[in-house]
């Protein structure tokens, strides 16, 4: 039962980071109306940089991809975990929205905890 749990969570999980990759690439997805003045500044301020959300993107879906697999999730747990603690910081930093992202970070940490057997030769 613990296994389906898992593979559903991770399921969503990696689909959202594919969505919000591909998000980058294709803006189909509505801006909200209103956002603070915070918020906006630091989302120009990333913008200006031409490389940095293309970057973010491919990364995004390539682990999103990654972790929907249980053979390849410890990778794509890896190539996340950047991303994740960029976008928990972001949401600390700017508009103190932290609970969607802590709920990512824990199915992260629990996907990370359930392939704790492939990072030890990285411990090593």
């Amino acid at each position: 039962m613990k296994n389906k749990i898992l593979f559903v969570l991770c399921l969503l999980f990696g689909l959202m980071f594919i969505n919000a990759g591909l998000n980058k690439f294709f803006n189909y997805m509505p801006m909200p109306e209103e956002m603070p003045q915070e918020l906006l500044d630091a989302m120009t301020a990333m913008m200006s940089l031409k490389w940095l959300m293309p970057l973010i993107a491919v990364v995004e879906i390539i682990g999103g991809a990654l972790f929907i697999f249980n053979k390849t999730r410890a990778l794509g747990a890896i190539i996340i975990l950047p991303v994740m603690v960029g976008i928990v910081l972001f949401h600390l930093t700017t508009d103190h929205e932290i609970i969607l992202p802590a709920v990512f970070s824990a199915i992260l940490i629990w996907a990370m905890f359930e392939n704790k057997e492939k990072y030890m030769p990285l411990l090593k």
